[in-house]
């Protein structure tokens, strides 16, 4: 039998359960609201719209899975496709690799390491479009420093970097990785600041040397990390947009032509917002699954701590 206190603390509970609730979604509505008002809304509308044809201007009619059929049918779809998978594919691995290995050489002890840190980040906060003209500069042909460079130093002739179909895309992936070094390295820096000093000494009596230790503690442990930049730069690599677009404007003959700057041409140069909409649910579909695959294939690889605990030596 139910006390009459027991059921007044019962009813006290509860009121104070839907209390903590209601004020904790009263702390979340701002972030809900701007959800629903500038991310799931414009998503459903993108949703309908790829479904018509629509100039901006007149009414969107419905067209089904035209836009669709078109997009398999597009050569220049599977071109920017092409295109941003490959600069994917040369950005990210190279991301990766220079930036555990400029963060190594900072986690020493030197001097002005403080400065040399700053010097390393200092691309990551300068804006897309400031650091797109200075890289206009380096790869001019007639004027650039990098040319001038090859010239004086190793009496080679340098190309027409951005205005050459070999030369495009290994230019600008270099730009990306010269311009996310700083964040990689920062945050590989944090992880290699976090790792146990326990584990180095043990593997050292263990006999273990640097590159043993490298390959059997420090690189393990580096694999969170590394598994949170592939992600990122997966995502970056797939973006891209400001380069094209003040560097190359897709040229020449379409080597840079990448998916974010088609979708863009399509939208807002040719007005085709019915296509461009479609454009953009692929382009989200593609990046959740590359995400997705990612995610599941990093049971394989990715360690933590414990799992190398009982290992650091051996």
């Amino acid at each position: 039998m139910v006390t009459p206190q027991a059921a007044l603390a019962k009813r006290q509970g509860s009121r104070a359960r839907r209390t903590e609730a209601l004020a904790g979604y009263v702390f979340i509505s701002p972030w809900l609201i701007g959800f629903l008002i500038f991310t799931l809304g414009p998503m459903i509308a993108l949703f309908y719209y790829s479904f018509t044809k629509w100039d901006l201007i007149g009414t969107p009619q419905f067209v089904g899975l035209q836009n669709y059929i078109r997009l398999w049918n597009d050569p220049l779809f599977w071109q920017a496709l092409k295109v941003t998978a490959l600069y994917a594919l040369g950005r990210v691995p190279l991301g990766i690799i220079f930036g555990v290995a400029i963060a190594l050489l900072l986690n020493q002890k030197i001097r002005f390491i403080g400065f040399w840190r700053v010097i390393y980040y200092l691309p990551v906060v300068m804006p897309p479009v400031a650091i797109s003209m200075i890289w206009l500069w380096i790869y001019n042909p007639e004027y650039g420093v990098l040319n001038w460079f090859l010239w004086q130093s190793f009496g080679i002739q340098g190309p027409a970097w951005l205005q050459d179909e070999n030369w495009v895309l290994p230019a600008l992936i270099v730009m990306a990785v010269w311009t996310m070094l700083g964040r990689n390295m920062i945050i590989y820096l944090s992880g290699l600041q976090s790792i146990a000093r326990e584990l180095y000494e043990a593997a050292a009596i263990d006999g273990a040397g640097a590159i043993s230790k490298f390959f059997r503690i420090t690189l393990p442990l580096m694999t969170p990390i590394i598994f949170f930049n592939l992600v990122m730069g997966l995502i970056d690599s797939f973006k891209i947009f400001t380069q094209a677009y003040i560097m190359t404007e897709g040229g020449p003959r379409n080597h840079s032509l990448f998916y974010v700057y088609y979708l863009y041409q399509q939208a807002f140069k040719r007005f085709n917002m019915g296509y461009a909409s479609a454009l953009a649910w692929v382009f989200f579909f593609i990046v959740v699954t590359l995400t997705l695959i990612v995610f599941r294939t990093s049971k394989r690889w990715v360690y933590y701590e414990n799992d190398v605990q009982d290992n650091g030596g051996k």
